[in-house]
């Protein structure tokens, strides 16, 4: 798509394509999330820490962190892939929030930990970057 003064509409490349990459990881982390933190909420024994603590929660209350923050990145990421642009905003924020409290769980999941703070930084870089052009479709 190119400019078009007469209807406004902007310049749209092959990249827009990141923007729904993100919309769908955001819903497969929010997913993951939602899934991790009723495991941590129900069975918050088979996970080992040294003190049984994690940061200033307990394990259950991880659990509910990570099933609140599960259900959010759900919504935005359809609200997202339906290229509302509230939802960009709020997926920006949700992810970096996401990525920070991967880094405090990282204690008790390194490896997922890890590999939701690479998805939430493809995602961060995908609606920063490519983000106007979903807005212009």
């Amino acid at each position: 798509m190119t400019y078009d003064a007469s209807h406004g509409a902007r310049h749209v490349t092959g990249w827009v394509g990141w923007v729904w990459f993100a919309g769908l990881m955001m819903i497969m982390s929010g997913v993951f999330n939602a899934i991790t933190g009723l495991y941590a909420i129900f069975n918050n024994h088979m996970y080992v820490t040294g003190a049984g603590e994690l940061m200033i929660l307990n394990l259950t209350g991880w659990g509910w962190v990570h099933l609140i923050f599960g259900i959010l990145l759900v919504i935005a990421g359809v609200a997202l892939t339906a290229g509302q642009l509230w939802a960009r905003i709020v997926a920006i924020v949700l992810a970096a929030i996401n990525a920070m409290t991967q880094l405090l769980w990282i204690d008790v999941n390194p490896w997922w930990s890890l590999a939701v703070i690479a998805v939430d930084v493809l995602v961060l870089y995908a609606l920063i970057v490519h983000g106007r052009e979903a807005a212009a479709l």
